[in-house]
């Protein structure tokens, strides 16, 4: 049986308005109706069965019927921060690191990123990554922020145990990334990677230079591979 369609909203009470986006995706795209089941999400982890009880012009309201935790968020707290990549490609990478679990996503601009970010792109990738986290049944949405600077970027990272920075030009990692545990901050650079200059900033600020193996990774590769091979080792496959 397929699973039950998906929605985001600001806060699940019992009697719960869909509107907005996912009133259209619901009503135009998906063709719900009066007595169809579906499944609200308010981003807390917790899932809401609800029944679509009436529909209007621009809204629906939705009886909640009952709860449950979410068992698909990662028990570990990811945060990924990716320099800004030309293109669609940015999309790519917050689509595929929400479907891996990551909970935080920084886009910053760094000296060798050919690439900008504006109000707009950034509303359009939280919303790529609220797709995203629909269609692989998460309950909660990664946060989506940008910074100027990879210097203000690092410094998001204060808190986390491990803080591990992908450089193209490391001779080897500082770390093995086969005892990582606990939380852990990625860095992974736009299309022009990072200067010398920038890789002292970050060991200086606490990360530990990492390699990705022999091979040049285009920067978008790079983001998910790197991403995917943390979880792998975090237990997030099993």
């Amino acid at each position: 049986m397929a699973a039950m369609r998906r929605f985001f909203v600001q806060n699940v009470e019992r009697e719960t308005i869909l509107s907005g986006d996912e009133y259209s995706h619901a009503k135009n795209v998906l063709r719900l109706g009066e007595g169809d089941e579906i499944v609200l999400l308010d981003g807390s982890g917790k899932e809401y069965d609800a029944i679509i009880a009436k529909v209007s012009k621009g809204e629906m309201l939705c009886s909640v019927v009952g709860e449950r935790p979410s068992d698909k968020e990662c028990k570990t707290c990811v945060r990924l921060l990716i320099g800004a990549l030309k293109g669609d490609k940015t999309e790519l990478v917050v689509q595929k690191a929400t479907e891996l679990g990551v909970a935080q996503i920084c886009v910053f601009s760094s000296r060798f990123c050919a690439a900008y970010m504006n109000e707009n792109k950034l509303e359009r990738l939280r919303k790529v990554a609220r797709e995203a986290a629909k269609q692989c049944l998460r309950a909660t949405v990664p946060s989506i922020e940008y910074c100027d600077s990879l210097e203000e970027a690092l410094a998001t990272c204060a808190d986390f145990e491990n803080k591990l920075f992908a450089c193209e030009f490391a001779k080897s990692s500082d770390v093995d990334l086969r005892s990582l545990r606990g939380s852990c901050a990625l860095v992974v650079g736009s299309e022009g990677g990072f200067s010398e200059e920038e890789f002292a900033v970050a060991r200086s600020a606490g990360f530990a230079g990492v390699t990705l193996g022999k091979r040049i990774l285009r920067a978008e590769t790079a983001a998910i591979a790197f991403t995917s091979a943390v979880m792998f080792v975090l237990g997030e496959w099993q």
